[in-house]
């Protein structure tokens, strides 16, 4: 085995993911060189975007070509800030995470205009997804049709995400299929 066939795993934080452009980089926190996340490995971990500045654990290995990630191991949001969240999202303890879990759709997210709709099945009202829940949540960009899980809250304006994560990742960080309201 030669060095740059060698494998370690490695803590950083998200430099830049486009979702797009199919890849991103990570910086390590050990230093050293940027590591190249591809899009791929990004999805084999059930995510189809992550936020900048989250922070990420990789299976990484060096090539010829410079280091590159073959494993994403697990994504933490992005430190938050100090300043205020969503005037709706204040009532909210913990960030939601003692929410139910719901399964929905992506119907659309537009980037730019900073929010976009989800589809909870089962229920016939849209579930409005703001861009900072989004990044609080670790990701960057929903895709139409992405199975995503949502935890939801009543709004002043109806139903809105108040922590997203992608479906494949949240059925396994449940564990159980029962905490997931399939029936809602």
């Amino acid at each position: 085995m030669n060095d740059t066939d060698l494998e370690k795993v490695v803590s950083g934080h998200v430099k830049w993911f486009d979702p797009t452009r199919g890849f991103g980089f990570v910086v390590s926190d050990e230093g050293g060189p940027d590591i190249l996340l591809h899009a791929n490995v990004l999805r084999n971990f059930g995510q189809s975007s992550v936020a900048d500045a989250a922070l990420i654990r990789l299976s990484v290995q060096v090539t010829e070509r410079g280091v590159q990630a073959i494993e994403v191991l697990g994504i933490e949001p992005p430190i938050q800030s100090d300043g205020p969240l969503l005037e709706d999202l204040e009532q909210v303890d913990g960030g939601g995470f003692d929410l139910p879990l719901e399964p929905a759709r992506v119907k659309w997210f537009d980037k730019g205009k900073g929010f976009g709709f989800a589809n909870v099945f089962g229920r016939p009202e849209d579930v409005f997804i703001h861009i900072e829940v989004l990044r609080r949540s670790g990701l960057a960009d929903l895709m139409p049709g992405e199975a995503i899980g949502l935890r939801v809250i009543d709004g002043r304006r109806g139903r809105m995400a108040a922590h997203v994560t992608a479906w494949d990742h949240a059925v396994e960080e449940s564990g159980d299929a029962e905490t997931v309201d399939c029936d809602a």
